[in-house]
């Protein structure tokens, strides 16, 4: 009878707690259906840049699951329109190849010598002379994704635990102290990013020099850039993270959000091959540019200039965010 007491209580605390309730049932078959389309739309193609090669050597290709797609120069690649671009010159095949993508690059390796085989398997000097553009022969699955890594582990240990912390200053009233003091909506939120992004410094560098000193991850970029990256990505996971805080009421439906808010960034920060209407929805998400912005400095040596672009829409997020949080705040005092 006890135990059915406790039971009953339990079920009856569910019933009350419609928001509990609706993450429990709901959250799974949103990221079910997400991953659905994931899977089911995956591209199983690569793009493959030509110049000057044989018409039989591009049904060939095509034969190997690529797509040939005619190019002016190898330096059309660091567009990021093919994974690699083949030549033929007096009878050799040359290949430039993006290997900023340890496991596309090996596929399109495979197309190519497949096709290579396939046009004319007597002839040996179809041998393809290979240059990386970016990455290395010999760079590990991990050394392609390390960067992807880095900024999920970073934004997500930011969003939950600042998350979580305002929360409990809502819940304990604490926040309710702080507001009945002399201050303004805005200086408690720039208050909250500056404290906890002091520590999302120490955080963020921790993070980066292990996986650069540690672990011997591949970097060909500045460290320092790697370092702005990660902390602009953990203000606007901190101002987001704060944001979220505001529709849970305990730590458990805080946690619940992740499912909602971490996973479907971290399907488009590029673990998955997507296509090109997918890619599109990764746009409105903050992950996306922070990995975009990783992979250019650490896999391809980019600069500060070929990042802005990147740091400037994470910035403009997290203003967004704190924005909004501040007119929250109306809830517990109007100032």
């Amino acid at each position: 009878m006890k135990v059915r007491a406790v039971a009953k209580r339990i079920l009856m605390q569910l019933r009350n707690d419609k928001r509990t309730l609706a993450l429990t049932l709901l959250a799974p078959l949103l990221l079910l259906t997400l991953l659905y389309f994931v899977f089911e739309t995956a591209e199983d193609t690569l793009p493959i840049g030509i110049i000057n090669v044989p018409q039989k050597f591009i049904e060939e290709l095509y034969q190997n699951n690529a797509v040939p797609i005619r190019c002016q120069s190898p330096s059309d690649i660091e567009k990021g329109e093919v994974t690699a671009v083949v030549t033929m010159e007096s009878g050799r095949v040359h290949v430039w190849i993006d290997g900023s993508n340890s496991s596309k690059a090996g596929n399109a390796m495979k197309a190519i010598e497949a096709a290579g085989k396939g046009m004319n398997q007597r002839r040996s000097d179809l041998i393809p002379d290979v240059t990386y553009v970016y990455g290395a022969e010999d760079m590990s699955l991990f050394d392609s994704f390390a960067s992807i890594l880095m900024g999920l582990l970073v934004f997500f240990f930011v969003f939950l635990i600042s998350g979580i912390s305002f929360l409990k200053e809502r819940t304990t009233g604490t926040l309710e102290k702080v507001l009945s003091t002399p201050i303004k909506r805005w200086e408690v939120v720039a208050g909250y990013v500056l404290g906890f992004g002091t520590v999302n410094v120490v955080q963020s560098a921790v993070i980066c020099f292990y996986l650069v000193y540690v672990l011997r991850v591949l970097m060909v970029g500045s460290i320092w850039l790697v370092l702005l990256i990660t902390l602009v990505t953990a203000i606007s996971a901190l101002t987001l993270g704060i944001l979220i805080s505001t529709a849970a009421n305990s730590e458990f439906q805080m946690i619940q959000f992740i499912p909602l808010i971490i996973v479907p960034q971290a399907v488009f920060t590029g673990l998955f091959t997507l296509p090109p209407e997918l890619e599109a929805v990764g746009r409105a998400m903050p992950l996306y540019y922070t990995a975009d912005a990783l992979k250019a400095v650490m896999l391809k040596n980019a600069g500060f200039m070929d990042i802005l672009p990147d740091l400037g829409i994470l910035t403009a997020l997290s203003i967004v965010f704190a924005i909004i949080n501040t007119n929250l705040l109306k809830r517990y005092r109007n100032i």
